[in-house]
């Protein structure tokens, strides 16, 4: 009787541990059906689209008449309060994402932006621009070593003096509000990755969706699991604010890598027994994220996961952008005759600028010109109507070409190359998109499923012609 218990308590508890293990397991793929979706289909399927598309690559065989350089714009060092990397690092990160140069942007310190500290000039083949990102969205770069600005002084006199001392000042989070009639800007962001990944945090169900993808898929898929928080709605809400005040005054478009290295997780075991966990842009204690106290089991799970506890010793650390992956993620090329900062400032000035996602794949060598009347203009440049006049575009990739005509849609084309008479003036700059797995694309004003914007090209002004006998 005893063992006819015994065995029928045995197999209800098996059949309850069963029971248990499946409700689990339900709760698990529920909680994380996207991430799993994403870490066994669609994150694989993107890889190995990236990866065709690079085997892909072609050279152009058009021309604008500049060299072109890849880099880096709205940028942070240990300068900045909220980063620690330091400028050496800056530099082997740069390398590894393809990049030539690099503008700086660090936050003021006490209310002021010097211009003598940090880098400048070329480091081992790296353009250091020195910046400060400042109040009202200013960041000016090419001013004297020897400057001092006032974060506090009121806007438009801040501005008249910036270009004074000859610098460019872009202005940056240009989702948020500005003073635009401000005459002395020469730019702004139409991309900030930062913008972006808070727009997607604004929601504490979207932070539990991005802290979920982090813990199953950063690892395997980081490139994947930063590019997921991207929001196509970002550049469409920036570049219809850029296109609208285009039509009336001249502003450079650029994008906004905004690298810090500061949105992780680091893991600190100390002196008083505890494992303090920091974000990654500091190392400052009393801005902890949490701090746990160590009991024997917690300790002796620590050890056995990350070896000798040595008081100040970092156990683990997570970086969701660390500064390669930042950098790479989107980039500004510049077209000028050399990598220096004078011709990179004129080439911000003038507009002889595309934002390239290259990320997913490398958009150098991407042109844009036109050629009409004996004469050849490429983007931020201008050419006077006449007969004949036509819009040209070649990629390194088969793409989808979108015209847009101050800020309205005209033609589209696919293929590695675009041509367009033009018969009326007006700013006309292309967008292109590739064909990738699980993205999405406003051309003109249409959505398209599984394709991405990929560039985006300052304008090609084409004035009014002259009258006969001017």
């Amino acid at each position: 009787m005893f063992r006819k218990c015994l065995r029928g308590m045995l197999r209800w508890g098996v059949r309850l541990g069963l029971c248990g293990l499946v409700l689990l397991a339900g709760a698990f793929f529920g909680a994380f059906a996207p991430q799993l979706y994403h870490h066994f289909s669609l994150f694989p399927k993107q890889a190995a689209a990236w990866k065709a598309l690079e085997g892909q690559r072609t050279p152009v065989s058009l021309k604008t008449g500049w060299n072109e350089y890849r880099g880096v714009m709205h940028s942070h060092s240990e300068v900045s309060h909220d980063s620690e990397i330091a400028f050496p690092q800056i530099v082997e990160a740069l390398h590894t994402a393809q990049c030539q140069f690099i503008f700086m942007t660090d936050h003021v310190n006490e209310g002021k932006a010097d211009y003598s500290l940090g880098w400048k000039g070329i480091h081992d083949g790296i353009l250091f621009v020195r910046g400060f990102e400042m109040n009202n969205g200013f960041m000016p770069w090419g001013l004297p070593d020897e400057t001092v600005l006032d974060a506090s002084e009121p806007s438009p006199q801040l501005a008249k003096k910036i270009r004074d001392l000859g610098g460019v000042m872009c202005i940056g989070h240009a989702e948020l509000w500005r003073d635009w009639d401000i005459p002395e800007i020469d730019g702004m962001e139409i991309y900030n990755i930062h913008t972006d990944m808070m727009d997607d945090m604004a929601d504490p169900r979207s932070r539990i969706e991005t802290a979920k993808e982090v813990l199953l898929n950063m690892a395997s898929y980081g490139d994947q699991t930063l590019r997921s928080m991207y929001d196509f709605t970002v550049p469409v809400m920036l570049t219809y604010k850029w296109d609208q005040m285009n039509r009336h005054r001249h502003l450079t478009a650029i994008a906004a890598n905004d690298c810090h290295q500061n949105v992780g997780l680091r893991g600190v075991y100390t002196a008083a027994d505890t494992l303090l966990l920091l974000d990654t842009g500091h190392n400052d204690p009393k801005r902890k994220v949490w701090e746990l106290k160590l009991n024997a089991l917690t300790r002796f799970a620590l050890k056995l996961a990350f070896g000798p506890l040595v008081p100040d010793r970092q156990l683990f650390r997570i970086d969701l952008d660390p500064y390669e992956r930042s950098s790479r993620f989107v980039n500004t090329h510049l077209l000028a005759k050399e990598l220096s900062e004078p011709a990179l400032l004129d080439a911000v000035r003038a507009g002889r600028a595309f934002v390239a996602f290259n990320m997913l794949a490398d958009a150098s060598g991407f042109a844009y010109v036109a050629q009409g009347g004996g004469q050849q203009v490429t983007m931020g440049e201008s050419i006077a109507l006449s007969p004949g006049l036509k819009l040209l575009a070649e990629a390194p990739l088969p793409c989808r070409f979108t015209l847009m005509r101050d800020g309205r849609k005209v033609t589209d084309k696919q293929g590695k190359s675009f041509d367009y008479e033009v018969t009326e003036p007006g700013k006309y700059r292309i967008q292109a998109d590739l064909a990738v797995p699980g993205e999405m694309a406003l051309s003109g004003e249409s959505f398209s499923n599984n394709m991405a914007t990929w560039v985006l090209t300052n304008p090609i002004e084409v004035t009014a012609s002259a009258a006969p006998g001017q």
